[in-house]
């Protein structure tokens, strides 16, 4: 049985845990995957070249991770569980490693990898959340593919999302209940759908039952890919003038959307601009699109 098979199996997962005096903590949301099928289409949904950068958020004991490192050029993974230095650096020979270029070759030449087969992983021991910065990585040239930690979910995607440099897709373990937001259609809109729809385009690959998981969590989880939107610039340029009115519009959900942004735009002029665009007046946040908030946003002057 392959290390990468093995991982799947709860005796070999909880001799490992004994092994690094490790106990699966809430606090870092370490459940263990034990079903195979997610790990395989969150890579096929990634659609991983052999030239593509991948960044990885909490690699654990790393059966993602190496399952990408079989595709991928490079495999930059961020763990916070100093508990597993020691193993990381078994699998990849690399020394630890908290600072500097994620694409740096500088390396001591007597840490070289003792397994050639995963030369490629890179692990950052640290917060994904204040370590990663991008160096050396260039908008669009690279993919975030993780099983994330569910507390700090919505700060990662919005971290990438909201980036110059931002990562050409997004491809995400999050809670079930997450993802169906995050995907949600006019008429069930959150400020969550809207911030990530405002940057790309979200699907749902799969959904995962608890049962995938050892220990298993209360809640069921899903993939979700999120394909970033070539063209960002605009995007980024009026962000702050749209996210203003977004967050004013949803301020109450029960009300009237033109009563909610009548505080940060004159209410007549907000109903002259709904007919013009052909929103009823009792429209309530939650029922606009993407495409209309943007086009209120372009009418309005902030």
């Amino acid at each position: 049985m392959y290390m990468s098979q093995k991982l799947f199996n709860e005796d070999y997962l909880k001799h490992l845990c004994q092994k690094y005096s490790l106990t699966p903590s809430k606090k870092y949301g370490q459940n263990y995957l034990v079903n195979p099928e997610p790990i395989e289409k969150m890579v096929n949904a990634a659609e991983i070249k052999k030239d593509d950068v991948v960044v990885e958020v909490g690699p654990g004991f790393g059966v993602l991770t190496l399952a990408l490192a079989e595709k991928a050029k490079k495999v930059i993974s961020f763990e916070i569980e100093k508990k597993l230095t020691t193993y990381w650096k078994n699998i990849t020979g690399h020394p630890e490693r908290s600072e500097g270029s994620l694409l740096a070759n500088e390396r001591d030449s007597s840490a070289e990898p003792q397994n050639d087969k995963y030369k490629n992983i890179e692990i950052v021991w640290g917060n994904i959340l204040y370590e990663f910065k991008g160096d050396g990585l260039k908008a669009g040239e690279y993919k975030v593919v993780a099983n994330l930690p569910y507390q700090i979910t919505s700060h990662v995607i919005r971290k990438f999302l909201e980036m110059e440099n931002n990562p050409d897709m997004l491809v995400l373990m999050v809670q079930k209940e997450v993802a169906e937001r995050i995907c949600a259609q006019a008429g069930d809109m959150s400020v969550l759908a809207v911030s990530v729809q405002y940057y790309g385009k979200p699907e749902i690959v799969t959904f995962v039952p608890r049962s995938s998981f050892w220990p298993m969590p209360a809640v069921d989880s899903a993939v979700i890919k999120i394909k970033i939107n070539k063209d960002n610039a605009g995007a980024k340029n009026n962000s702050e003038s749209f996210f203003k009115l977004v967050k004013a519009g949803f301020s109450s959900r029960r009300k009237m959307l033109i009563k909610n942004l009548s505080a940060v735009a004159d209410r007549q002029a907000l109903r002259n601009l709904f007919k013009e665009l052909g929103i009823d007046e009792k429209v309530r946040a939650q029922e606009l699109s993407v495409e209309q908030w943007k086009e209120i946003v372009a009418k309005l002057s902030f």
